[in-house]
């Protein structure tokens, strides 16, 4: 544990998602940009592709953060899940139907069609309250063709031309690039590509992290100074994957303080 000997309250370069470290970059900003649009214009379901470590998973967390206290949001982190499930967990995430319920088994003999009506009657019923709900999907390229024509069923409901569930998909590509992103699915309105970092953004990353874990104070006030040529370094070595920065990163760290 190198903390202490380079001054820092925690581990600046943790590969598990974490939202304090947020780094506000061009990615994210044009990510948001994006679906603001496509809301505005109610596509209904927009995909945001991107290869392994470009930071998927903490978009997704960080979409659900940013809703406004009128969006109900449901996050899926497990692809894996069964249609049964799916309809479960937005239930749950929505507040329909709390977490004891499910847990002492009061759900388990209703019927897939219940659930998907029970769901449908909720998303109707925020119209006349002027708001609005959102299902995000991590790892969308994972997910079973049943669950994904639930979503796509889902994605479909509208009242006067307007969707009753806005749909986010997050994953890598499902095919090799041509012209443009993959698209997760036919049905998709948009498709937005996650890009890697550029030398510029992946060195104002790395002086992020070290000032959030040196408690907030600015970069320089920590013992931990990354020079031009080793920032240079790892946007070279990691093609500016963030998680591959964190990695790259860590063991520098590591190294320095073994000696």
């Amino acid at each position: 544990m190198y903390e202490s000997y380079y001054g820092l309250a925690e581990k600046p370069f943790s590969g598990s998602p974490d939202l304090r470290f947020l780094f506000p970059c061009g990615i994210h900003q044009a990510a948001f940009e994006v679906l603001e649009h496509a809301w505005q214009r109610g596509e209904g379901v927009v995909a945001f592709t991107g290869d392994a470590r470009t930071g998927k998973t903490t978009l997704c967390r960080t979409m659900l953060e940013r809703l406004d206290r009128r969006t109900f949001g449901a996050l899926v982190l497990d692809p894996m899940l069964s249609d049964d499930e799916l309809l479960k967990l937005m239930l749950q995430d929505f507040g329909v139907v709390s977490r004891d319920e499910f847990t002492r088994g009061e759900t388990r003999y209703v019927s897939t069609q219940a659930l998907f009506d029970t769901l449908s009657d909720f998303l109707l019923s925020l119209r006349p309250l002027g708001a609005s709900a959102v299902l995000i999907v991590d790892e969308a390229q994972n997910l079973r063709p049943r669950v994904l024509d639930q979503i796509r069923i889902l994605s479909n409901l509208e009242v006067d031309k307007k969707k009753l569930l806005e749909v986010v998909l997050v994953g890598r590509p499902t095919r090799p690039r041509r012209r443009g992103p993959a698209p997760l699915a036919p049905w998709v309105s948009i498709t937005h590509e996650l890009r890697p970092l550029s030398r510029v953004e992946a060195a104002a990353y790395v002086r992020h992290r070290v000032a959030i874990a040196s408690g907030g104070a600015s970069a320089g006030e920590a013992r931990v100074v990354f020079q031009p040529q080793a920032l240079y370094a790892i946007h070279r070595l990691s093609d500016g994957i963030p998680q591959a920065v964190n990695l790259l990163c860590d063991r520098a760290l590591t190294a320095g303080c073994a000696g």
